[in-house]
């Protein structure tokens, strides 16, 4: 009988609503939502004392009036600081790293791994866009965007990917279907959602704060072009 009574108690509160429904799930020790998380899948945590480079790769076909790196660098960067409590002086700035870019005739022939060993990095996280959209819904002023990128976390000192898998990169996609405050707005808001999306794989992160509105990731992985 006694066995009976916790499932019905629950049932009832359950059935009832409002905040005692929680506050049960917590005094019978069954995790909520928020306390379930998913694990990382490369806990940059551990190595939140190390200096970290954002490597964002565009192409020439976005046009010179996006400047997605500058967006996504600096996104992530501090996204990098909220969630992974990464100290901004042990990320490369976007400044830094556009000086040297300036500065190297043969920058586009180095390797992700010799940038951030030029820029003394422990590890660089790659960003590689493959495909941009941002228009006008026509005759609404409404826009539509859409991001797609692969990612990859490398170590500087070996040059290996310590993230994800070998020969394969991680594809993490955004997107909306209406944004109506214009296009500098519309841009941020891509780039803020697809650091969001990149970095929740580095933190255990709370199941109920995985996904995001603007997340079109898929489920499966892609493989790496080297």
């Amino acid at each position: 009988m006694k066995k009976l009574i916790a499932p019905f108690i629950l049932a009832v509160v359950c059935f009832l609503g409002g905040c005692g429904t929680s506050r049960l799930v917590g005094i019978m020790g069954i995790p909520t939502r928020h306390e379930k998380k998913f694990p990382a899948e490369y806990d940059l945590k551990q190595h939140k004392n190390q200096r970290i480079l954002v490597l964002v790769n565009q192409g020439g076909w976005l046009g010179a009036d996006v400047n997605l790196r500058l967006h996504l660098t600096e996104a992530i960067n501090k996204e990098l600081v909220k969630k992974i409590r990464i100290k901004p002086e042990y990320l490369v700035s976007y400044d830094e790293l556009s000086g040297f870019r300036s500065g190297r005739a043969d920058f586009s022939l180095l390797s992700p791994v010799q940038v951030g060993q030029a820029l003394k990095a422990d590890m660089v996280l790659l960003v590689v866009i493959e495909d941009y959209q941002l228009y006008e819904m026509a005759q609404s002023g409404y826009l539509k965007g859409f991001l797609s990128t692969q990612a990859g976390l490398f170590e500087t000192a070996t040059a290996a990917k310590l993230w994800p898998e070998p020969a394969k990169g991680k594809c993490v996609e955004v997107g909306f279907e209406v944004e109506e405050h214009g296009r500098d707005v519309a841009i941020s808001r891509l780039a803020n959602a697809l650091a969001y999306c990149a970095v929740r794989y580095f933190y255990d992160c709370p199941m109920d704060k995985f996904k995001i509105a603007e997340d079109k990731s898929g489920a499966g992985w892609k493989d790496w072009a080297e």
